[in-house]
């Protein structure tokens, strides 16, 4: 185990992020070679335009290696109508639940009491959420009374499946793994394929504890975004965190990092911190939430932040600035004082300061 551990901890650390190929910024950073993957997120694309949009992803030469998402049993939303007092919706999946319930929506940040459901996927609420819900969306309900019915891979998730295959893919995301059968049943579909496992769900935890063996084409993704609104309470997703790197020292971990970019481009003490504790417990693969990618400058500030936090930090063991003849006691490093060309205390002198610039 230690030899194993020992082996981890000098891997690099890896950069993965969410596009599509019809975004401006798309080249960019596919031929960005700090990067190590990126992911096409299946949800919200479809038809013709998922046609176009895997020829183009396999179209350009010396990309970095592209993974396809899928949402398995993952709770979507399907239709919406939103014209009457008392929101109405369709979900992908059938349920049975008891109501009056609790839903989540927007990643946890906005709620509506579900009244009734109607035939498994017509949900009819009593009033309805703070903001609009669109088709496509995600949404949670955290009752143990939830329970999923129905086939995991939908006839329309078969359908891009089958597309990605053809263009050529061999690496996937699977959302909400709960289960060695939603293994199996991926299998059956996507072959000897690469899968990355995402872990969202209580559910998920305990098939990491319990079910989940080690294999070269299938690792665990510690997918926090909706793990983080899963989970009884917050700060169970410290544990949830080590459970997944200690079964899977090969994990990758995903969402809720590198956040406060997108409101300046210095990045808080909180993120760094995390970004640091993430990799003293273990991870190497780390990926960026889909919100930060949707613009190409938030994405170039998030990467050259996480390329200024991996030379620095996890490329270099601790002590890293000082030899150890000049250390300080109770001090392991040092930070230059000098801001550059910039006056003091903009935010142009901090990035300059801390190496985030382009």
């Amino acid at each position: 185990m230690n030899a194993r551990k020992n082996k981890q901890r000098f891997k690099d650390l890896e950069l993965s992020v969410t596009l599509w190929p019809t975004f401006p910024h798309f080249e960019q950073f596919a031929l960005d070679k700090r990067l190590s993957a990126i992911r096409l997120n299946s949800a919200m694309v479809g038809g013709d335009r998922l046609d176009n949009e895997l020829t183009l992803a396999k179209k350009l030469q010396g990309a970095v290696p592209m993974y396809f998402d899928l949402k398995g049993r993952q709770l979507r939303i399907r239709e919406v109508n939103a014209d009457k007092s008392n929101l109405e919706l369709t979900l992908n999946h059938p349920i049975e639940v008891k109501t009056p319930v609790e839903v989540l929506f927007k990643a946890g940040e906005d709620y509506a009491v579900l009244d009734r459901v109607v035939d498994g996927k017509h949900l009819i609420f009593d009033g309805g959420p703070e903001f609009m819900v669109y088709e496509g969306e995600s949404l949670h309900i955290r009752d143990p009374s939830l329970n999923v019915t129905g086939p995991i891979f939908l006839d329309y998730e078969i359908e891009k499946i089958e597309k990605s295959m053809k263009a050529g893919f061999d690496k996937y995301f699977l959302s909400f793994v709960e289960s060695q059968r939603d293994i199996d049943e991926f299998r059956e579909l996507v072959g000897d394929s690469h899968i990355y496992a995402k872990i969202e769900s209580k559910a998920g935890l305990r098939y990491v504890q319990n079910e989940f063996r080690r294999s070269d084409n299938l690792n665990l993704m510690a997918a926090r975004g909706d793990m983080y609104v899963e989970v009884d309470k917050p700060h169970d997703i410290l544990n949830a965190m080590k459970l997944i790197i200690n079964k899977d020292p090969d994990a990758g971990v995903g969402s809720r990092m590198l956040l406060s970019v997108m409101d300046k481009p210095v990045p808080s003490c909180a993120d760094l911190s995390e970004l640091a504790w993430l990799y003293d417990i273990g991870y190497r693969k780390m990926m960026l939430c889909d919100e930060l990618c949707l613009k190409g400058d938030l994405l170039g500030t998030a990467v050259n932040v996480f390329e200024s936090f991996r030379n620095s930090y996890a490329r270099r063991p601790a002590p890293y600035l000082l030899p150890e003849s000049k250390q300080r006691s109770g001090y392991s490093g040092s930070v230059s004082t000098e801001f550059g060309p910039d006056e003091p205390g903009t935010a142009q002198s901090w990035l300059r300061r801390f190496g985030f610039s382009k």
